[in-house]
């Protein structure tokens, strides 16, 4: 069964990143008809094409990219490399996702994992194919000036991990799901609008708040909460094996050279992408051109 934390209990306290762990080992992502149903809606509903698909290596991976608005690239990204690339990935996500019991269970059972060291060891121990986003809620909360921009600030972790289990680590960029949804207030707007007043009167806001933090306030499919049926475009950077430093940790230098390498492999594929999309535009039918705008 799944285990997750109550809304009241610290995910990292005592004993429960143990059960967390061993959650996390007995889980496994969707499979059979659920997956099939998840991917043909993905392929109806975004057309996705995949770029560089051969220059994934036989050996798990760490996959690690750009992170979209909302988080919303997972649901695209897991069954595209399940049905076709035959890679389960793991995804990584923020501990506060664990703090509802609910949520927690459902992303345990699709067979997501929170995003701490010893959770990713056990993984890879496992010799599983993880996902991650080092960017994280701070990425998926960005502006629409900062779109297809990473934001990962002074984070290594990933870095350290994937080297000191001689990981490959492979670079994608994701285009499609930033714009799934336009933005009606953006997150620094929101606490000087009639609604950050009304936010602040329920006690939801206050001086303290950090307006990086906030997400923005969303307008979807013809104004609705829908996602905007925009087409995704997945590609493939070069990948970084660090079979190398396995049982080591790199030097600050290196873990900088890597995190660098790493980001440009990911940048020269978001602007190839785009540049693929403007391309492929006409192939858009007239029903998706509305429903996009």
């Amino acid at each position: 069964m799944p285990i997750s934390f109550s809304a009241d209990n610290d995910p990292l306290a005592g004993d429960a990143l143990q059960r967390h762990i061993a959650a996390a080992i007995a889980a496994r992502p969707l499979q059979g008809r659920e997956l099939d149903a998840w991917y043909l809606a993905v392929r109806a509903l975004f057309k996705p094409v995949l770029l560089h698909s051969e220059r994934v290596p036989d050996r798990p991976c760490l996959f690690v990219g750009n992170h979209s608005l909302f988080a919303l690239d997972g649901m695209v990204i897991s069954p595209l490399l399940a049905r076709e690339l035959g890679r389960a990935v793991r995804p990584l996500g923020d501990k506060f996702l664990w703090s509802n019991r609910t949520i927690g269970d459902t992303l345990i059972r699709l067979g997501a994992a929170m995003g701490h060291p010893e959770v990713c060891t056990a993984l890879m121990e496992q010799g599983e194919d993880l996902l991650v986003f080092p960017g994280g809620a701070h990425e998926a909360v960005k502006p629409a000036s900062a779109m297809y921009e990473l934001q990962w600030k002074e984070r290594y972790g990933f870095v350290r991990l994937a080297a000191a289990h001689g990981y490959t680590i492979m670079p994608f960029g994701i285009v499609g799901p930033d714009e799934f949804y336009d933005h009606w207030i953006e997150s620094e707007e929101l606490p000087n609008t009639p609604l950050g007043a009304l936010l602040r009167r329920f006690g939801l806001l206050d001086g303290d708040t950090r307006t990086d933090m906030l997400p923005p306030i969303p307008r979807g499919s013809l104004g609705t909460l829908l996602p905007r049926p925009q087409r995704c475009f997945l590609g493939f950077g070069e990948p970084v094996d660090l079979a190398a430093y396995a049982g080591k940790t790199p030097t600050k230098a290196q873990q900088r050279k890597i995190r660098e390498r790493v980001a440009t492999e990911i940048e020269t594929q978001l602007a190839e992408l785009l540049r693929v999309r403007e391309q492929r535009r006409r192939e858009d039918g007239l029903l998706r051109r509305i429903l996009t705008l």
